[in-house]
């Protein structure tokens, strides 16, 4: 694992992860994506299809390198 990102839940996807926040150990999008469908799996695996990942503030893929101090925010509807 890498850094911990922390990670921002928005509309939809906060409902579906049952928490607006949480650090999560990952060094890259992709890795982070995983760490967090199996924390929360369920609607949220329904709905990360359809979910942008914003590193602050840039809309990212899965390859994108996380550092320590990254906020990732999911946002529905990307």
């Amino acid at each position: 694992m890498g850094a911990m990102a922390l990670v921002r839940y928005v509309a939809a996807a906060a409902e579906a992860a049952g928490t607006t926040a949480e650090q999560v150990p990952a060094a890259t999008v992709g890795e982070l994506r995983a760490q967090v469908l199996a924390r929360h799996g369920g609607e949220l695996a329904q709905l990360i299809g359809r979910c942008s990942f914003v590193v602050d503030g840039v809309r990212s893929d899965d390859g994108t390198v996380l550092g320590p101090s990254d906020v990732v925010d999911v946002l529905p509807g990307g």
